[in-house]
């Protein structure tokens, strides 16, 4: 059969159209998602929703400002995994809060990264130190002059 590896994927016609519409499965990474990152995805789509009630929009309103339909708008502000990271980012801008998702992932701020610098910083020194101690212990005392 010609169509055989369309098995796995859902697919959707256009009414009197020729064209053959394929969407595939959900990737395994929204099924395998955190329970906290699900959580915090809840928690930001919730704060979205309740940044456009309190700027007094429709949702009909801010869907078309950010160029979505009203169903991914709602599915935004459930905190869907599936919908777009640019989605998220544009209604961040809307808000004029785009520039704080750069300090989310900032260098300075990744405690993990920060903490296998000290660790590494620790070992560097403490191999360091004994190699210094061993060297200034081999030196020969210097003779003070004296005139």
């Amino acid at each position: 059969m010609r169509w055989a590896h369309l098995e796995t994927y859902r697919v959707d016609y256009i009414a009197r159209f020729d064209k053959l519409f394929v969407m595939p499965k959900s990737p395994q990474a929204l099924l395998t998602m955190p329970p906290a990152a699900a959580q915090a995805l809840r928690a930001l789509g919730e704060n979205l929703a309740i940044a456009r009630t309190r700027r007094r929009e429709s949702q009909r309103t801010w869907a078309k400002r950010l160029g979505v339909s009203i169903p991914t708008l709602i599915r935004m502000e459930r905190g869907d995994p599936g919908v777009g990271a640019g989605i998220y980012v544009t209604a961040l801008w809307l808000m004029g809060r785009s520039s704080a998702l750069a300090e989310l992932a900032a260098p300075g701020q990744d405690r993990g990264a920060l903490e296998s610098d000290v660790r590494e910083a620790i070992t560097r020194r403490a191999v360091r130190s004994a190699a210094s101690a061993e060297a200034r212990l081999a030196r020969k005392p210097l003779k003070a002059k004296l005139t």
